[in-house]
């Protein structure tokens, strides 16, 4: 994959009852935050920017941190956003409305 700027989201739910979810959520929140790539955490979705390597490797490590300590199960909702010929970044699709 190109090196461009791309944007991804992803919203974690967890389907269990050993803690209250937003515990988990929190969690998956801290190994975005740890993980260099500029991000912003929202009410329903946490938005990553940077390039595809990277944003898909914090999307795979959420989901291993989540398996390694030993979540019951989750819904990982991803959605990417990829421009073949340059970048493409939060600020230009949300520029109009600030």
């Amino acid at each position: 994959m190109h090196n461009y700027i791309i944007n991804a989201s992803i919203q974690i739910v967890p389907i269990v009852q050993d803690k209250h979810p937003y515990e988990w959520v929190d969690e998956a929140i801290a190994i975005i935050q740890e993980s260099g790539v500029k991000h912003e955490v929202g009410p329903f979705a946490t938005v990553l920017e940077g390039t595809y390597d990277e944003v898909m490797k914090v999307i795979n490590d959420v989901n291993e941190y989540l398996y390694s300590r030993g979540c019951n199960e989750w819904i990982s909702n991803v959605q990417v956003q990829i421009r073949s010929g340059g970048n493409i970044t939060g600020d230009e699709k949300t520029e109009k409305f600030k």
